[in-house]
């Protein structure tokens, strides 16, 4: 009995000077436990704006803030987790002003570029800010002389706190690492104070919504408009299909910049976003756009997915084709929303006539204008899943370009446009071959527009690697029964 008590008596007291010996050391100079890390380390620029976090054994400390520690992430575990479709970390603001592709200027070169940013050079404004036109040295990227040296579009952000910092940064992401002909060139920015600007290309022929709506404008021709329809899709094309797909967000005329030749560039990346990647289909984001182009089922639930922008590209393509702004409050209650307003007109593609813009003067292919106003239609599906994609959208108007789609026969008697229903011409007009599907552009059955379906064959599977044609099904079903619309 007695050894018994010793025992515990002397167990007793070595754990007495082990907890004095815990009680007496410096906390700091432990060693960190391995598989614990503080929560803020996850944070991005956690350690600049906040320095290091203080890890303890067992205990996470920042500025007297204690909280449970967090395992270490697992390297592999995160591969996987990118592979199940978690959208990567985005980079950081360092990392992102870094890129050796820009230059950061000084706000003060920027000033005399432009003229003490006169009013003379200025070219317009949008919603993130002024735009003027300066000039600088080709080589050097100096400021140089007015009407010397290379022009550039100088872009000075409204003082909108978080939100304006937020646009711009991701303007710079994005066009920062990304070139494309078809994507305006940022050549560099300034972030000095409260001072944010960015740099671009200059482009002469400005904005495409100019060209379309200003009362004094040159009309353009039908393939002027062709040209800038296929421009925009390659852009948006190699948008999506990047490495990491991004979602352009805000396709619209005004954000679609001409050169002198009248090719086409996308501008104006502040709210492009990241898409999904892996098995998800979509991502979940506050609803940002612009009203009449974005995507009617992104804004009731907020699911972002590259058919948002093939739904604003048909938009941006019915507008081409009518000369009518997405949204106009000045026309009648039932012409304010184009999309509304076109759909009815397109019943029977004899009445296409009624929408089409009266500058061209009937000036345009009627087989061409059907196929365009067709696959418009398509773009702006109500089901996000019937839409076709930018790649086949574009591989459909590269075919419009063809000498096949460009023959301008006499012109059509032009009816006023109006938001009447469209009554059926008393003479068909020659607007394609019944016989011809403008999708599959392939022969097909002609049949009265409520003829009972016929039962036919089933169709083969398709072989791996042509899913884009085996596609074209969906969209010919679409086709055939656009009267219903």
């Amino acid at each position: 009995m007695g050894n018994c008590f010793r025992k515990l008596r002397k167990k007793k007291k070595e754990e007495q000077e082990q907890e004095e010996v815990i009680n007496n050391k410096n906390p700091g100079s432990n060693p960190p436990s391995k598989g614990l890390i503080s929560p803020i380390n996850d944070l991005p620029n956690a350690s600049i704006a906040m320095g290091p976090p203080v890890i303890s054994a067992g205990i996470s400390e920042t500025r007297n803030q204690c909280s449970h520690p967090l395992p270490r992430p697992n390297p592999s575990m995160q591969i996987e987790k990118n592979r199940n479709g978690v959208v990567p970390n985005v980079p950081t603001e360092s990392q992102i002003l870094s890129s050796p592709d820009l230059k950061s200027f000084l706000y003060s070169e920027l000033s005399v570029a432009t003229g003490n940013f006169h009013p003379d050079n200025h070219l317009g404004e949008g919603g993130f800010g002024n735009v003027y036109k300066g000039w600088l040295h080709k080589e050097t990227l100096t400021a140089a002389k007015p009407d010397s040296g290379m022009a550039v579009a100088v872009k000075k952000l409204k003082t909108q706190g978080l939100q304006g910092h937020k646009e711009w940064l991701s303007e710079v992401n994005y066009l920062g690492r990304l070139r494309h002909p078809n994507l305006v060139k940022l050549i560099g920015f300034c972030l000095e104070g409260e001072n944010r600007l960015l740099v671009y290309e200059f482009m002469p022929k400005g904005s495409t919504e100019n060209h379309l709506f200003r009362r004094k404008a040159d009309p353009l021709s039908w393939a002027t408009r062709m040209k800038i329809a296929v421009g925009a899709a390659r852009g948006l094309c190699f948008l999506h299909e990047s490495e990491s797909q991004v979602i352009y967000r805000d396709f619209k005329a005004s954000n679609i910049l001409l050169d002198l030749d009248f090719n086409a560039k996308l501008s104006d990346f502040g709210l492009a976003k990241t898409g999904p990647t892996g098995d998800q289909t979509h991502v979940v984001t506050a609803v940002m756009g612009t009203e009449g182009y974005a995507d009617p089922e992104y804004i009731r639930t907020g699911h972002l997915s590259a058919k948002c922008d093939v739904y604003s590209f048909g938009v941006v393509l019915f507008e081409l084709l009518t000369g009518r702004r997405a949204v106009d409050y000045s026309l009648a209650k039932q012409e304010h929303h184009l999309v509304h307003w076109v759909k009815p007109h397109l019943r029977d593609k004899r009445s296409l006539v009624r929408i089409m813009d009266s500058k061209l003067e009937g000036q345009y292919p009627r087989r061409g204008a059907y196929v365009a106003a067709t696959l418009a239609l398509h773009c702006i599906n109500a089901e996000r899943r019937f839409r076709p994609t930018m790649a086949e959208v574009l591989e459909y108007l590269e075919q419009l370009q063809s000498p096949k789609f460009m023959n301008i026969k006499s012109p059509p008697k032009q009816p006023v446009q109006s938001n009447s229903e469209p009554a059926s011409p008393s003479s068909p007009s020659d607007l394609s071959s019944k016989d011809w599907s403008p999708i599959n552009r392939t022969p097909r059955l002609s049949s009265p527009p409520h003829a009972k379906s016929v039962n036919k064959a089933p169709a083969k599977a398709s072989p791996k690697g042509h899913t884009k044609h085996a596609n074209r099904s969906r969209f010919s079903g679409f086709v055939e029964s656009h009267e219903e619309c």
